[in-house]
């Protein structure tokens, strides 16, 4: 058992290494926007208007629920599996900190498993998935292949192994899906309007 799991933190550390080497200037900016946060915020905003302008006054419980959603993923990440576990970060990893590309000496916390920024923008895509693929399915298209981005982007400036980013996508699903069955309960049974009575 020892020997397959050295294996597979070996075969981690290996495809970290080929992931963060193959950089170059253009995919510096291109990967240190997708994973900083600020950078966010206008695809975030886009979102947020979407739904309201879509889905009007049952937009509200959508919207609502993002927040708790969020602030569950990001505290299992930051404030229970990372002290936790308290695996280094590759950048902190000896015998690889000093071998890897870092890009404006960004090089994290001292602990990386698991992703919060892989962890935080799955559970919003799944949880979108969830609840507005029947109505917004294009939408999709754009947050999975964003979400994508944002977890190769952690890989690519040497701050997070694979596994880093695997085991929270994984752990995001079950959230995910249970705060979307919480939105449809919530427009079923506390809706945010009243339907007009018919005399």
């Amino acid at each position: 058992m020892s020997k397959i799991l050295n294996w597979l933190i070996e075969l981690d550390k290996e495809f970290l290494v080929f992931i963060n080497s193959h950089h170059s200037p253009f995919w510096d900016h291109i990967m240190w926007f997708a994973s900083s946060q600020a950078g966010w915020y206008p695809l975030y905003a886009f979102i947020i208007i979407l739904l309201i302008i879509k889905y009007k006054k049952k937009s509200w419980w959508l919207i609502f629920l993002i927040f708790p959603l969020i602030l569950i993923s990001d505290q299992i990440a930051s404030s229970i599996l990372k002290p936790l576990v308290m695996r280094p970060r590759p950048s902190h990893t000896p015998g690889m900190e000093d071998i890897l590309h870092y890009v404006n000496n960004y090089r994290g916390g001292e602990y990386g498993f698991v992703s919060s920024h892989a962890f935080n923008v799955f559970s919003l895509t799944f949880y979108l998935y969830f609840t507005v693929r029947k109505k917004l399915k294009w939408l999709l298209y754009i947050l999975f292949p964003w979400a994508i981005l944002v977890a190769y982007s952690r890989m690519y400036l040497g701050v997070h192994f694979a596994t880093d980013i695997i085991v929270p996508i994984l752990l995001c699903i079950p959230i995910s899906y249970g705060m979307s069955r919480l939105y449809f309960y919530g427009i079923a049974h506390f809706p945010f309007y009243t339907k007009p009575k018919i005399n």
